[in-house]
């Protein structure tokens, strides 16, 4: 969420923001609130005018009775009674004049980085780096579903009778590379300097509000019917929303956080589930990891962040590229965005494995997640990157770790947590 003020000194860049995200639709909406903020600012200034002379009056009613001047008390008396009615009437409109203020800063979007490429949607991001050799081996490297299945290692048609689609079971030894992922991410952050948390898998709507837009709302999270919660799409929803309403010194940060949880997503637009795949799924488990800090320095973590991705897929000689989010396929929320794509052999091409953004002050700014100095308060930077998430990531690792004769090896960093073995036959 943008600065009113930001917005009021700078209405053009605003607006020029907008037509970089191809948003056209919202920009009246600049416009609109800049005129409500200016009657809210016209009204602010007359209830705090009218208390003042309502104080000064009000003492005045003491000492005319003090001096006998009865009927002249009970005129002023008379006069602070109006006032007070036209007080009521103008605290009522500012209440809901900040109300309709902020539903719009709600909408409008983040002021993205100089840096990001300007495009439309996906199509039109922009690739940066490949790391990593990828390689197309000279045989048939089966659907990922398939080298499960040889494996007695997931059950679908079963989680379709529980759940429906976009369910799974993992099960033996693909149920516990599953593990063994996640376990070699947690302390591969934590010896990155990273500290580990599992956070709560539920939180309530005013932090769902502060950490996205409406639309990602809409589009990922499910409500607990007669509650206010949700369950979480990310551990990132609950690792920000931490911070709520809170005033952290300065000299703390940055505050580096990995956590992990299991995920639950609508995946509205996904243009239905895949039946028999494990891409687009209900639920998954992640290890992400967060940043809180100063504003000066979000850049430079934005770039560690990212590399410890890179680094961990690497670790397992996994290709992968970079792939920088375009300013239409960029959320409200974030100024800058890169994808982890790791390579598919079967496909010949990269998909994603995880996301890494910058998101400016825009959720401090939502959450109030304030940094306390000497010289005054400010709003933090927050940052979030997937380090894993798995079963995505099994799509990636057993392909390109899938042997001619239908074995899969282990790569070293996994064997610990695999009880030493080497392979999976």
């Amino acid at each position: 969420m943008l600065d009113i003020k930001f917005v009021r000194e700078n209405p053009q860049l605003v607006k020029d923001n907008i037509e970089k995200k191809f948003q056209h639709q919202k920009l009246e909406l600049v416009d609109e609130v800049l005129s409500l903020d200016k009657r809210y600012r016209e009204v602010k200034t007359r209830c705090d005018q009218i208390r003042g002379d309502r104080n000064k009056i009000s003492k005045q009613i003491g000492a005319l009775i003090g001096r006998g001047e009865k009927e002249e008390a009970e005129k002023t008396k008379l006069k602070v009674k109006e006032m007070n009615l036209e007080l009521e009437g103008l605290e009522k409109e500012e209440t809901e004049l900040a109300q309709k203020v902020r539903k719009i800063m709600l909408v409008i979007p983040n002021i993205i980085d100089e840096s990001v490429p300007v495009g439309k949607d996906d199509s039109e991001n922009v690739e940066i780096e490949k790391v990593g050799e990828p390689v197309v081996p000279d045989y048939e490297i089966p659907y990922h579903v398939d080298i499960m299945e040889k494996f007695s290692g997931i059950d679908l048609d079963s989680a379709r009778k529980t759940s429906g689609n976009g369910f799974y079971y993992l099960c033996g030894d693909i149920a516990r590379l599953h593990s063994a992922i996640l376990s070699y991410a947690r302390d591969f952050m934590i010896d990155r300097g990273f500290t580990y948390f599992i956070p709560p898998y539920m939180i309530r709507s005013d932090v769902v509000t502060g950490v996205m837009s409406f639309d990602e709302m809409e589009n990922m999270m499910y409500k607990i019917e007669g509650e206010d919660l949700y369950l979480i799409g990310t551990s990132e929803h609950s690792m920000i929303g931490k911070f709520i309403n809170t005033f952290n010194d300065e000299e703390k940060l940055p505050f580096k956080y990995t956590s992990y949880s299991p995920c639950f997503r609508k995946e509205v637009g996904a243009h239905g589930i895949e039946e028999r795949g494990v891409y687009r799924i209900h639920q998954f488990e992640k290890q992400e990891m967060v940043v809180v800090c100063k504003p000066e320095e979000s850049k430079k973590y934005f770039v560690e962040m990212l590399n410890n991705t890179v680094d961990f897929f690497r670790s397992l000689d996994i290709p992968v590229r970079k792939l920088e989010c375009c300013s239409g396929d960029l959320a409200d929320l974030k100024v800058k965005s890169i994808d982890v794509e790791a390579w598919s052999p079967r496909q010949k091409k990269y998909f994603e494995v995880g996301s890494c953004s910058n998101l400016g002050d825009a959720q401090a700014r939502r959450l109030g997640i304030r940094v306390r100095t000497k010289e005054g308060n400010y709003f933090a930077h927050t940052l979030n990157n997937t380090v894993v998430a798995p079963p995505r990531m099994l799509i990636a690792f057993l392909e390109n770790n899938y042997n001619e004769d239908g074995t899969v090896t282990i790569p070293k960093p996994l064997q610990i947590y695999m009880g030493g073995k080497t392979e999976i036959k």
